[in-house]
């Protein structure tokens, strides 16, 4: 699935500037012309030959999870079905302050205009507290607040409607506000311990004390917007479907996006070969990673309890891992 992963995404690989700066667009040309006839079942054997090994500093990783998840919801607002799902506003707007100070580059910011100037959009607080209400943005409801709190972190997933359908949803767009994960917050705070880390023990201390969880959600002041999927999905940063077990979310400042992934970790289930499709809101710096599972229960189980340690590898053209040696880069690379 790595290989076919990988064929998918080289289109994306050849056409986008790598932020990262560790490879050019040319470098794939040849790489990606090789895996359209391998065979996938030597997939071990082209990322062998046809790529070079790096690593990112000292390559030590820290690994989390998502996945797709399914809640209960509807396309209309009624008794049971409140939570709005919003689509992306139209006020809303990003540059890149890389257009201002190059080396910001690949940095965004958000906000909306306002009397000639640039200034933050709401936050999850004012949102929930009606600043959006009246512009009929509203794709959907949700039955449960905390469960699509949770469906916003994992950036795209699926609507189980009244009538047994299922809508599937992805990500459009986020406020501009800065991610915050509540579960350190509350480890923080002594309120949850090592044992209750996992997402399903933040969800169930949310719902222990429904106006305490109500405000330690609203202090991740991000707010993520939604579009209707009616093709395959979800969608990743390339605009790809990423695959459960394959695909990695990762920072592009660091990884360029659709490159391969290895894991060493010491978390067995996470081990191995992935691919770089797609990024959060929380995936920031070098061997950073968040880890797709699919959708189902068993990837909800995975993915809420993933926490890996170790260490991680690039796999690149063997083009750009030469230059990295001779410029003394902060790549070190292997044959």
């Amino acid at each position: 699935m790595a290989l076919v992963a990988f064929r998918l995404s080289c289109p994306g690989l050849q056409r986008r500037a790598d932020a990262s700066g560790l490879t050019r667009s040319g470098d794939w040309g040849q790489v990606c012309a090789q895996a359209t006839g391998w065979p996938d079942t030597d997939a071990a054997n082209f990322f062998a030959n046809q790529l070079a090994v790096i690593q990112v500093g000292a390559g030590q990783a820290f690994v989390t999870g998502y996945y797709e998840p399914e809640i209960a919801g509807s396309r209309e607002a009624s008794p049971g079905y409140e939570v709005p799902v919003y689509r992306r506003p139209s006020d809303l707007v990003e540059g890149d302050l890389g257009d201002f100070f190059p080396d910001m580059k690949g940095k965004k910011i958000r906000g909306k205009v306002e009397g000639g100037k640039l200034v933050p959009y709401p936050d999850r607080g004012q949102i929930e507290d009606g600043a959006l209400k009246g512009m009929k943005l509203e794709i959907g409801y949700a039955a449960d607040p905390v469960e699509f709190f949770f469906l916003q972190i994992q950036g795209s997933g699926r609507l189980r409607l009244p009538d047994g359908s299922v809508m599937r949803i992805g990500y459009d767009g986020q406020n501009g506000r800065d991610y915050v994960g509540i579960g350190k917050l509350l480890r923080d705070r002594g309120i949850l311990g090592p044992g209750q880390l996992s997402m399903q023990g933040v969800m169930e201390y949310l719902r222990s004390d429904p106006v305490a969880g109500d405000a330690v959600m609203r202090e991740n002041k991000s707010f993520v917007f939604f579009r209707e999927l009616n093709g395959p999905g979800p969608l990743g940063a390339m605009g790809y479907p990423v695959v459960g077990r394959v695909s990695l979310a990762a920072d592009p400042a660091f990884v360029p996006l659709g490159a391969p992934v290895i894991l060493q970790l010491d978390r067995s289930e996470a081990n191995g070969l992935w691919v770089a499709q797609d990024t959060g809101g929380a995936i920031k710096g070098p061997n950073r990673f968040d880890s797709f599972w699919g959708a189902g229960e068993e990837a909800r189980t995975i993915a809420g309890g993933m926490s890996g340690r170790g260490k991680a590898w690039l796999l690149i053209p063997r083009a750009a891992a030469a230059r990295l040696v001779e410029g003394h880069g902060g790549a070190a690379a292997q044959s």
